[in-house]
């Protein structure tokens, strides 16, 4: 039978706003755009399954997941490198699945085990769930064959600077819209924590990984002059400030707020291997890098039926499931902030419908597989 189990770290949550994704079911009703991004890449990592070091030691094989969520794509990750690695041994495997503390871990609980029942091979297949930082080490040394995580890494460990009084996100606006500002201070701010970010993510696994071990990072991106974020965040913006020109939120409430993610270029992703001063090229070799683009899935279906309704409705809850933590927090305690946040993303269906040509969104990401030297 799978065991799950709830590990904590006592690491205290560093004040990003994140507390997880929306939890209930709805971030894994509205994460088919993210399966896409993975199912791009993911065969890079079951191609290299066999590569993995089986016959060294009798424990299990474990597969270690950053950035579960509510586990849908998490658990479906598992199920194709499971399919592949099995015919390769006859050792157990362990899954985890890992997140912050706060995230809603009941879906994932209940995905792992349907009708009481594991969702893998029950004779082979145990698995946990462990809360903490993706950027601290939360498991033993040398215990982890296949470590991934997919789009988490862009969620920055904490807020450099306290205020961001130009726009709710470090990459600044779209030029389409051009609705906002970030000055290059601000920017150069961003990126160098985020690349200190992404070195402390690769130090963590490098002592969880066994030697051969393998680790895919996957996160939404920029390739050339396009950018995952445009289109998303404008219409968030737009929506925000709709409601600070009504007077609901306080200017200054706007200025401090902003989204605490940031999205890398392939350059951006790669870099910490190559700055000597994080020493972690020693420690990786990299196998394969890609910058790429996969369809969004409602918008091919606006296009295909033009049901604007249901587009807008797609659009607005799908970045609503990654936005609504950092934004419910921002927003001072009253007894309306409920409501609030639902007018919010209220508003941004409706300026989508009016304009729907101002929000365009594709899908970028960038994508590295490594192994552990």
């Amino acid at each position: 039978m799978t065991n799950v189990e709830m590990v904590n770290t006592d690491r205290q949550i560093k004040p990003t706003g994140m507390t997880g994704m929306a939890g209930g079911g709805f971030y894994n009703a509205n994460s088919a755009p993210q399966w896409a991004q993975i199912a791009a890449v993911l065969p890079w990592l079951e191609d290299a399954i066999t590569e993995l070091p089986f016959a060294e030691g009798t424990s299990a094989i474990t597969f270690a997941d950053f950035g579960c969520s509510e586990g849908r794509n998490s658990i479906s990750v598992m199920h194709k490198l499971l399919a592949r690695a099995m015919d390769h041994t006859d050792r157990p495997f362990l899954t985890l699945h890992s997140d912050l503390p706060t995230n809603d871990y009941s879906k994932l609980f209940l995905g792992l085990r349907p009708d009481g029942k594991s969702a893998f091979d029950g004779e082979r297949v145990s698995s946990a769930a462990v809360g903490g930082s993706m950027y601290d080490r939360l498991l033993p040394p040398q215990s982890v064959h296949v470590a991934t995580t997919f789009n988490s890494i862009g969620y920055l460990s904490e807020r450099p600077l306290d205020l961001l009084p130009g726009y709710i996100l470090p990459n600044g606006p779209s030029k389409i819209r051009g609705n906002g500002y970030i000055t290059d201070s601000e920017s150069e701010t961003f990126a160098r924590h985020a690349e200190a970010d992404m070195a402390a993510f690769l130090t963590a696994r490098s002592k969880e990984l066994v030697p051969g071990g393998k680790l895919m990072v996957q996160v939404f991106g920029c390739v050339d002059d396009i950018r995952t974020c445009d289109g998303l965040f404008d219409l968030l913006n737009d929506a925000v400030r709709a409601h600070v020109d009504r007077g609901d939120i306080p200017s200054q409430v706007y200025e401090k707020y902003y989204q605490p993610v940031y999205f890398r270029t392939l350059d951006e992703l790669i870099a910490p291997l190559k700055n000597p001063v994080y020493e972690l090229s020693h420690l990786y070799s990299l196998d394969r890098t890609e910058a790429y683009e996969v369809p969004v899935p409602f918008v091919e279906a606006y296009k295909q039926d033009g049901d604007l309704d249901r587009y807008a409705a797609s659009f607005v809850n799908f970045f609503r499931a990654f936005t609504q933590a950092a934004l419910t927090s921002s927003l001072p305690d009253t007894p309306s902030k409920t409501d609030l946040v639902n007018q919010i993303y209220q508003t941004a269906d409706t300026l989508l419908k009016a304009n729907p040509e101002v929000y365009p969104f594709r899908n970028m990401s960038v994508a590295m597989l490594l192994t552990r030297k």
